[in-house]
């Protein structure tokens, strides 16, 4: 069930709102669409983030070879 409520944008932000409710439905009446899409697509990334932190690693990197990444890093950074 859609609940409303109130949310203060600021002018650029509403502003780029209303252009993409424009190109997507026609009118800046569909602000809520535009968001509702927004936040669903911003929440799914999250969970997958967190599902890639805490899932079963695929890689195993020993403490000799840790180091000489890090060193090589190090090195390259320095180049720079």
């Amino acid at each position: 069930m859609p609940k409303r409520t109130t949310i203060v944008l600021e002018d650029d932000v509403y502003e780029e709102l209303v252009k993409e409710s424009m190109k997507r439905y026609g009118t800046p009446r569909a602000i809520s669409k535009v968001i509702n899409a927004i936040l669903r697509r911003a929440l799914s990334r999250t969970d997958e983030v967190i599902e890639l932190l805490y899932s079963e690693r695929y890689v195993k990197v020993d403490q000799k070879e840790m180091e000489r990444l890090r060193k090589e890093l190090s090195r390259e950074l320095e180049e720079r």
